[in-house]
């Protein structure tokens, strides 16, 4: 017989090194970097700051130092302006809490009230992107934009290894991963009404945003080949490279890679191409 308190500490989802998701829904983090002080990186030459735009906990550090490195990396190599985004963490805290956070960052990025932005961005040439949940978080950025009459103008988008959906498995999938990621998002929007064919995780279902109405000029998808999620990012990439949208559309895949590889080992050969093809990307190669 199980009580009550024992069936709620049953795991009903796992990923490896990554995280553990409970019965009640406790969520155990696995994978914790440490968190990198803002100021002059040596390694790279780039110098960072920390912006509160609104204060809250259970986020998702910029600081991270995984992230904060291959930012601080991609920051020199292509000569740019990155704001890097802390948002809500789903389940703590469901979605669309996460899209809230990162539409008010890049709102208020496009608004240049930041010195540093004022200084040395140029707004006229804004870019989102993320890797695999933060590249479903830059398709949905994109998605608010059409929805905001195209503003803040995008000029572009780099989406790597997006973590996409949806309730049927396509050519290509391995068997299982469609369920995979349906219930993770039944864990991460709980309240979504269409299931796994949400359009903010399945952005090829019916009632999603036509593909032709994407606002920006510019796109680059890449994927892993050993990615469980290959199948899906190319499916994208193809639907919006046969739309109507007046955009160009760029596809890179790393032979032999798996889901966001380039984190984990940086300074491999699959890395240093990707990073390459994302610097010629944004300089309009």
């Amino acid at each position: 017989m199980t009580t009550e308190p024992e069936a709620d500490d049953e795991v009903v989802l796992e990923s490896p090194a990554y995280f553990r998701i409970y019965k009640s829904g406790k969520i155990d983090r696995l994978n914790r970097p440490p968190v990198l002080p803002a100021g002059l990186d040596e390694a790279t030459g780039v110098t960072s700051k920390d912006v509160v735009l609104d204060a809250d906990t259970g986020v998702s550090s910029a600081g991270s130092a995984t992230y904060h490195n291959y930012v601080n990396s991609l920051a020199a190599a292509a000569g740019v302006l990155v704001v890097s985004v802390d948002y809500r963490l789903a389940p703590e805290h469901p979605l669309p809490a996460a899209y809230d956070d990162s539409w008010a960052a890049l709102q208020w990025a496009a608004s240049a009230q930041g010195v540093w932005i004022a200084d040395h961005g140029d707004t006229a040439r804004l870019f989102v992107a993320g890797d695999s949940a933060g590249a479903n978080i830059a398709h949905e950025m994109l998605v608010r934009v059409a929805a905001n009459d195209g503003e803040p103008r995008m000029e572009g988008a780099i989406l790597l290894h997006p973590w996409f959906g949806g309730s049927q498995e396509i050519e290509g999938e391995p068997e299982g991963g469609a369920a995979i990621t349906a219930a993770m998002w039944s864990y991460a929007c709980p309240e979504a009404a269409a299931g796994a064919d949400d359009p903010r995780l399945n952005p090829l279902a019916p009632d999603a945003l036509a593909l032709e109405q994407l606002p920006c000029e510019r796109m680059l998808v890449c994927a892993g080949q050993k990615d469980v999620l290959s199948a899906r990012n190319r499916a994208y990439y193809d639907a919006v490279a046969a739309s109507a949208w007046r955009g160009s559309a760029a596809w890179l895949e790393s032979e032999g890679e798996g889901h966001v590889f380039f984190l984990g080992k940086p300074d491999c050969e699959n890395a240093k191409q990707l990073i390459d093809r994302i610097v010629a990307f944004i300089a309009g190669a």
